[in-house]
């Protein structure tokens, strides 16, 4: 199996270089308004925007950040084939303008763009912030009745294009090779992620994390195995430092990523100098954590009834008989005019 990951250098307002209907997933997190992190690059974009923040117009600043959002959905809504999937990861604000506190909730403006756009949304997911902050509130502290809750949570907004469900053709092969296990789904289908730090999870330090506001690898990772299938192509148009590519890569599907900052895609080449252990360590410690799922069973007097033909262990369901992960073989890279591309081959993962 081969899969081709390229990196755009450009803005995500305008998707030139990729065709219609042509990505099966978007999984991104783009610059959250109203955090004053984003606010040069926003005030770039349209300078009204920095004239509301000036003002003292915090409505007005929220609302022309989300116009300009607004353009990329435009074109996230032109590359995903019918059925496709857009998930994104966004969190809300707290600020203070013209001295007056309040949230700005990101989360439904988002999801009002993407159903103007035709989009069904889906059951989102919250996932939690690891946070090292001893201050849980904000405003007057121990006194009633001004003080507030903090946010230590993030949505991941998942949408469908149009009403109907992709189709397969039936017993297709990449669809029941890309099953995850029914523990997996058990796991990963619940409206609350509390263990992005946990097993999965090859992050690179917090201080790079921080300074491109990346989120945690497991996250598009996940999505990727529960949106998408082997032959797939996922679309990050906010790619940063490339985690989603990353995730792409490790599980065995292609990937498209628009970046502004083309030195970022530097850093993205030193990732990919371990995507080979990467990809191996996420899919061994899957099958470890299924054969340790079966031990358990085992113990409890249950044991899965269907055996997996790919592997030496048993499985829950019919469905992921046929399951089979995929260790990354070799990686090529080039460079092209309007940024990078790689090439990865892809082996089936073995039992060792």
């Amino acid at each position: 199996m081969e899969t081709t990951h390229r990196i755009v250098v450009g803005d995500a307002r305008s998707l030139d270089s990729i065709d219609d209907e042509s990505v099966e997933l978007v999984v991104t997190s783009p610059p959250y308004p109203m955090i004053e992190m984003w606010d040069d690059l926003f005030a770039e974009l349209d300078p009204a925007i920095g004239s509301a923040l000036d003002e003292g117009d915090g409505r007005e600043a929220f609302d022309l950040m989300h116009d300009q959002l607004g353009r990329v959905w435009d074109e996230v809504e032109r590359v995903l084939v019918d059925g496709g999937m857009a998930c994104i990861n966004v969190g809300d604000a707290t600020r203070s303008v013209d001295d007056r506190f309040r949230v700005y909730q990101n989360h439904a403006r988002v999801t009002a763009d993407f159903e103007s756009r035709g989009f069904d949304p889906l059951p989102d997911v919250l996932w939690r912030k690891p946070t090292n902050s001893a201050a849980k509130f904000m405003g007057s502290g121990m006194l009633a009745p001004n003080a507030y809750v903090t946010l230590e949570h993030e949505y991941v907004l998942v949408f469908r294009k149009g009403a109907e469900s992709r189709s397969f053709e039936p017993g297709a092969d990449r669809r029941y090779e890309a099953a995850y296990f029914w523990e997996e789904r058990n796991r990963w289908f619940t409206d609350l992620w509390t263990d992005l730090t946990g097993e999965l999870q090859t992050l690179p330090d917090e201080g790079e994390r921080e300074r491109s506001a990346a989120f945690p690898f497991e996250l598009p990772y996940r999505l990727c195995c529960m949106y998408s299938v082997y032959g797939d192509t996922v679309l990050d148009p906010f790619w940063g430092t490339g985690t989603t590519s990353l995730a792409a890569m490790c599980a065995g599907r292609s990937s498209v990523g628009v970046e502004l900052d083309e030195g970022l895609l530097d850093v993205f080449a030193e990732r990919v100098a371990s995507v080979r252990s990467m990809a191996a360590d996420v899919g061994r410690r899957r099958l470890d954590r299924h054969r340790e799922f079966v031990s358990e069973r085992r113990a409890s007097g249950e044991s899965p009834a269907y055996d997996a033909r790919h592997y030496d262990f048993p499985v829950t369901t019919k469905q992921e008989r046929n399951l089979l992960l995929y260790d990354v073989e070799s990686v090529e890279r080039a460079t092209t005019p309007a940024g990078r591309r790689y090439r990865l081959t892809h082996e089936p993962l073995s039992e060792g």
